[in-house]
């Protein structure tokens, strides 16, 4: 990346496409020199708005009447001068706007995520921090929301730089027995190290476990329909996102991939798929469909398994998912005529009776299931994981932490030590980092 210290970017800043205002970012030590070139003269004083007439050249023709805003170094959002247009939001304004202050020589546009990183790299935010503003932008659902306003705010990466500060204290400790292997260390010394590493470990141990609600807020709670062919899964599937997402079919096997829905349930964000019916695969085609429906069932974090209520049969593989951890919907309620001829289940099983035909029992399915998603998720208020990176480095942490008591010499307890400090400090961005720069800021949208 160029030297920021001269390198000034611009970007569009509020959402695309038309709207009464927009805002024009600028970040760099030439974004006065900038706002000058169009004609903003005086500077409005840092942090008030005022009223100018941005001209092409300084003392071209009027582009627009904009509202300007100035956040001198180091008091604004990416730690460098910082200069705001308020545009009229029409694309010929911004178009006009963008053609100006290219023409000035002085700016370029950012890439994608520019403005947060050069604020993580000024020391503004962590990694965290910026992690959830991307997830704070991409927001859809309430649980979305707050989730990342936490982490944005600073809760996890309060956790884990704690976490860091107890460990560089341990640090001394473990290195005291090198350092001084030959003088008489005050007894206990090692046991009672050896003792709060393993409180802490306990605490890094306790924070995986959740580890999964995070991800299921930010990235959706999987859900998966499962059962035998023609049993009805991609009509409920219809039926539940009340439009036609999947073939309907009386021919068995009509669906052989993966077909993938978005829902908000309860204020959380649901992926809800259907897949190939469960079955001895006549083809190749149909064994992998099976497959990969088995596959979906292990990953999902709720199971619905579909049955026809009028069809006693239960193939062995539908009858192995059926636990006490699914929801079992029986379908075809219409056709019942008032006697049930369905599988007989386990007396612990409750199942929900449905018709996808006629959309009775429906209702009860979604609030079961809205019920299931804020008992497994609405309890985050303990600091959660978001990102796949996150557990990595945690579970190196853990790892190493977990060795320290059974190594052999103090030497290699101070390095488990050392890998479980480097790990941690990767989640906050405090140590190892520039590997893992890109793959952080290269989801984010251009203006942020």
């Amino acid at each position: 990346m160029a030297d920021t210290s001269t390198d000034t970017i611009y970007a569009l800043s509020s959402g695309a496409g038309l709207a009464g205002v927009s805002v024009v970012r600028v970040s760099g030590a030439y974004a006065d020199a900038l706002l000058t070139s169009l004609g903003v003269s005086p500077l409005p004083e840092a942090r008030y708005a005022a009223l100018h007439k941005l001209r092409s050249d300084g003392d071209g023709p009027v582009i627009d009447q904009a509202l300007i805003l100035r956040f001198p170094a180091p008091g604004s959002f990416t730690g460098e001068d910082v200069a705001e247009l308020h545009v009229h939001g029409g694309r010929a304004v911004l178009a006009a706007v963008f053609d100006a202050i290219s023409a000035t020589g002085l700016a370029r546009h950012a890439e994608p995520g520019e403005f947060t990183r050069r604020a993580f790299e000024n020391g503004k935010l962590d990694l965290t921090a910026a992690e959830g503003l991307a997830d704070l932008v991409a927001a859809q659902t309430d649980a979305q929301r707050r989730l990342a306003l936490r982490q944005y705010d600073g809760v996890l990466a309060d956790l884990y730089e704690g976490w860091r500060a107890r460990l560089i204290d341990l640090m001394g400790y473990a290195e005291a027995e090198i350092d001084f292997s030959d003088e008489e260390l005050p007894e206990g010394l090692k046991a009672a190290t050896e003792a709060r590493i393993a409180v802490l470990n306990a605490e890094i141990t306790q924070h995986i476990v959740v580890e999964k609600q995070g991800e299921y807020i930010r990235s959706g709670f999987p859900i998966v329909l499962l059962g035998a062919p023609n049993v009805g899964k991609s009509s409920i599937l219809n039926s539940l996102t009340k439009r036609d997402v999947a073939i309907v079919s009386e021919v068995a096997g009509t669906t052989r991939d993966v077909i993938e829905i978005h829902l908000n349930l309860g204020g959380f964000s649901v992926t809800l798929s259907d897949t190939a019916g469960m079955r001895e695969a006549s083809n190749a085609i149909e064994a992998e469909g099976v497959r990969r429906a088995e596959q979906r069932a292990q990953d999902a974090a709720l199971r619905l398994v579909v049955l026809d209520a009028t069809d006693s049969t239960l193939p062995e593989k539908v009858r192995a998912l059926i636990t006490d951890e699914c929801i079992v919907v029986v379908n075809k309620a219409d056709l019942l005529n008032g006697k049930y001829t369905g599988p007989e289940l386990p007396d612990e099983i409750v199942p929900i009776l449905v018709s996808a035909e006629t959309g009775a029992g429906l209702e009860d399915l979604l609030a079961r299931l809205t019920g299931h998603i804020r008992d497994r998720l609405e309890t985050f208020e303990a600091p959660l994981p978001t990102r796949q990176r996150h557990r990595d480095a945690l579970a190196e942490a853990n790892a190493a932490l977990a060795n320290v008591a059974d190594a052999a010499y103090p030497e290699l307890a101070a390095e488990d030590v050392r890998v479980a400090l480097r790990a941690l400090g990767r989640i906050t961005g405090r140590v190892d980092i520039d590997e893992i720069l890109d793959t952080v800021f290269r989801d984010f949208c251009i203006g942020k």
